[in-house]
C-alpha cells in the first residue's frame, strides 16, 4: 500500500481592481492606494511634459540657472507637490477597514487631528522640501556635465518624469503619513531651508554676527530663512498634538499634565515662527525676547517631564539634561569669547529640534496601561470629535 498523498489547496486568486473602481473608491485598499498614487504621478508627467514643450520649444535648454531645465523642475515640482500633498489628505478622509488593516494608522490619533492651516503648512514644506531638491541635483549636472545643454524634447520628458516622481512620492507621504514621517519631514525641511538660506545669502560673511542674520538681507536668503522659521514652527504645532496623544491619561492630574507638556511645546512652536515674523533688525527686543523664550521653555519641558509624564524613558529623560548641559556649557563659551553667537546658535537649534523630534518617537512608544480598577483612561474631549454608541470619541 502506498501512503496517501495530500495536495495542497490552490491558492485563489483575484483579479485586479478596475481603473472606474480605483478612481471611485481610492481609499478601499492598500492596491487601491498605490493605484492612486500611480495615476497622480502619470497625470502629473502629461502636464510636465505638455506645458515643458511649449516652454522649451525651439531653443537648446540649460540644465541649470534661469530659465534652464533645473529652474523648470524645481518650480512645476513645488506646485506638483502642493497639490499632490493636498490630494493624498483627500483621499484619505474616509479610508476602508481593509485599509486601515494593511497601512498604518498614520494620523489618525485619538485626541489631535489636521486643520486646514496643518494642511498649508505640511504642503509648503513638502514643497520647499522639492523645490531645494531639484534645484540642488541640477547644479550638481550643472558642474558634473560643464557647457552640456538639453534638446526640447528631452527636456520635456525629463520635465515630465520628475513631476511623475514628485507626485508620486509626495501623495504617497501625505497618505501614509504618520507621526514618525513627520518628525522625519521636519528634519529634513530644516536642513534644506537652513543650507538654502546660507548658500543664498548675499553677505559671505554672515556668520560672523548672528544666525539671525539670514533673515535681514534683502535676497532671496532673507525670505527662505525666515519662511522656513515659520513654516517649521507650525509644524511643532503639529508635533505638539500628536506627541502628546498617547500619552497616559489614567487620572485627572495625568491629563493636565500632558496639557502642560502639549502647551509648552506648542508655544516652542509658535515662538519659533514668531523668530521669522519678527526679524532681528526691525524687531530687535521683540526677536531676541521670543528666541530666549523659546530656550527657555524647552529647559522648562526638560526638567518637569520625568513628573509630567513619568513613563516616559529614562534615557531619554537624561538625554535632555545632557542638551540642556551643552547648550548652558556654549552659553558660557560665548560670554568669555571662545565660540560667537552664530556658533552656539546653531548647535543649540540643533540639540533643541533633535530633542522634539525624539521626544516624538520616544512618545510614540507609550502605551496607556489599564488601571487596575478597571476604570477607563480620562480622555480629554476634542471639538471635532462626536461620540459613537459606545460613548468614545470619534474624530471627523
Amino acid at each position: 500500500m502506498t501512503a496517501p498523498t495530500s495536495t495542497a489547496p490552490a491558492r485563489s486568486t483575484q483579479p485586479s481592481t478596475s481603473i472606474r473602481r480605483v478612481l471611485r473608491h481610492p481609499a478601499e485598499n492598500a492596491e487601491s492606494l498605490e493605484s492612486v498614487a500611480l495615476l497622480a504621478g502619470a497625470a502629473a508627467f502629461l502636464v510636465g511634459l505638455a506645458v515643458a514643450w511649449i516652454f522649451f520649444w525651439g531653443r537648446n535648454v540649460p540644465i541649470a540657472g534661469p530659465a534652464s531645465l533645473g529652474q523648470f523642475v524645481a518650480i512645476g515640482g513645488a506646485v506638483v507637490a502642493i497639490v499632490a500633498f493636498v490630494l493624498g489628505r483627500v483621499v484619505l478622509r474616509r479610508p476602508a477597514p481593509s485599509l486601515q488593516d494593511r497601512v498604518d494608522d498614520g494620523l489618525e490619533v485619538q485626541g489631535a487631528r489636521l486643520h486646514w492651516f496643518d494642511i498649508v503648512a505640511l504642503a509648503l514644506a513638502h514643497a520647499v522640501i522639492v523645490l531645494l531638491g531639484w534645484i540642488g541635483l541640477a547644479d550638481l549636472l550643472e558642474r558634473s556635465f560643464i557647457g552640456a545643454v538639453v534638446f526640447t524634447f528631452p527636456a520635456a520628458v525629463l520635465s515630465g518624469v520628475a513631476f511623475a516622481v514628485t507626485a508620486y512620492a509626495v501623495f504617497l507621504s501625505s497618505a501614509r503619513l504618520t507621526p514618525m514621517l513627520l518628525s522625519l519631514v521636519l528634519a529634513v525641511f530644516l536642513v534644506v531651508g537652513a543650507l538654502a538660506s546660507m548658500l543664498s545669502s548675499s553677505d559671505p560673511q554672515w556668520w560672523q554676527k548672528n544666525l539671525s542674520a539670514l533673515g535681514i538681507t534683502n535676497d532671496v536668503s532673507s525670505l527662505a530663512f525666515n519662511l522656513t522659521l515659520i513654516i517649521a514652527g507650525a509644524i511643532v504645532t503639529i508635533i505638539a498634538r500628536y506627541g502628546t496623544a498617547s500619552l497616559p491619561t489614567s487620572t485627572p492630574l495625568d491629563l493636565r499634565h500632558r496639557n502642560l507638556v502639549r502647551v509648552s511645546l506648542a508655544l516652542i512652536g509658535v515662538l519659533l515662527a514668531c523668530v521669522g515674523i519678527f526679524p532681528v533688525s526691525e524687531f530687535f527686543l521683540l526677536h531676541n525676547t521670543v528666541a530666549t523664550g523659546m530656550a527657555v521653555v524647552y529647559a522648562v519641558v526638560v526638567f518637569a517631564l520625568p513628573r509630567w509624564v513619568p513613563s516616559m524613558p529614562k534615557v531619554f529623560v537624561i538625554l535632555g539634561y545632557v542638551y540642556v548641559a551643552v547648550t548652558v556649557l556654549l552659553g558660557i563659551f560665548f560670554a568669555v569669547g571662545y565660540y560667537n553667537l552664530t556658533a552656539v546658535e546653531l548647535v543649540a537649534g540643533v540639540l533643541i529640534f533633535s530633542w522634539i523630534i525624539l521626544f516624538l518617537r520616544n512618545a510614540g512608544v507609550i502605551r496607556s496601561a489599564t488601571p487596575a480598577d478597571g476604570a477607563r483612561p480620562v480622555v480629554d474631549p476634542d471639538p471635532d470629535a462626536v461620540g459613537d454608541p459606545a460613548g468614545a470619541p470619534v474624530l471627523t
